[in-house]
């Protein structure tokens, strides 16, 4: 929980704010040869070399803009410092995130490059500080393990960038489908209430109709006439309450019930007498 809470936060600071800790982290771990008491047959570190083992530092500022021009400057200035023969570090610190960050985040040529210039230039910094072949067999390693770390990082970013489109597109499709089906649902309530508005509106015609005819020779049927017409109204209203009802029970289809934001013109006109 904790490493992904951070791992959130990272991806979320400023690329500037992130190398500028990564390069105080090594600048600090580079300082410590420095500080520590040295053996009286080895020659005092001086500011000269720390200002040399710097250098080696600085360009991780630009890693993420400038990867390889970043990790060609860092081996630039290790050169240098081999040949000033500075305090030994116990890790070449420097090297180790600017190579780890071309196999993460540069381009193809980049990274192929790194791998070609890479190699020769290692075997020659051992030969300058250590000629041995253990230390050429460390240096190798670590080097190869670096760099497969880097690459490693860059699959699961694509694999994690992947994955996240992948859901992007189905939350799209899932909001597109419960679209469709609030569209669906608002056509059959409208169905449903033309139905139940056409039924009674029928029958309220035909009996106001035959109303008429009947008042003076039948009084009786024009009675149940009227009676037939205001219980159709009647019908209607209580089945038009119990569909919205249930639409007020239902957050989705109260939703649907919306029209495109407009309410249907019988509940401006006639919808006083039963709310």
């Amino acid at each position: 929980m904790l490493r992904r809470a951070l791992g959130r936060r990272l991806s979320g600071a400023s690329p500037w704010a992130v190398d500028a800790v990564i390069t105080g982290v090594v600048q600090a771990a580079v300082t410590i040869p420095f500080v520590v008491p040295r053996p009286a047959d080895l020659p005092p570190a001086t500011w000269a070399m720390y200002g040399l083992t710097s250098l080696q530092v600085l360009p991780l500022l630009w890693r993420t803009r400038a990867p390889l021009a970043s990790l060609l400057a860092i081996t630039v200035a290790g050169f240098g410092y081999l040949i000033v023969d500075g305090p030994g570090q116990p890790l070449p610190y420097s090297p180790i995130v600017a190579i780890f960050t071309v196999a993460a985040q540069a381009g193809l040529w980049q990274r192929r490059a790194t791998i070609v210039l890479g190699l020769p230039l290692v075997a020659l910094g051992v030969a300058l500080r250590e000629n041995t072949a253990r230390e050429h067999l460390f240096s190798l390693f670590l080097f190869s393990m670096v760099y497969a770390l880097g690459v490693l990082a860059r699959t699961r970013q694509a694999y994690t960038e992947a994955v996240e489109a992948r859901a992007a597109e189905l939350e799209r499709a899932r909001m597109v489908e419960a679209e469709r089906a609030a569209e669906r649902e608002r056509a059959r309530i409208a169905r449903e209430m033309h139905d139940i508005l056409s039924h009674a509106v029928s029958l309220m015609i035909v009996q106001a109709e035959a109303g008429p005819l009947v008042v003076r020779s039948d009084p009786d049927r024009a009675e149940a006439a009227f009676d037939a017409i205001s219980g159709a109204g009647r019908d209607a209203m209580a089945q038009l309450r119990r569909m919205l009802g249930v639409l007020k029970d239902d957050p989705d289809a109260a939703r649907s019930r919306r029209w495109r934001g407009s309410a249907p013109s019988w509940t401006r006109c006639g919808g006083r007498g039963w709310r």
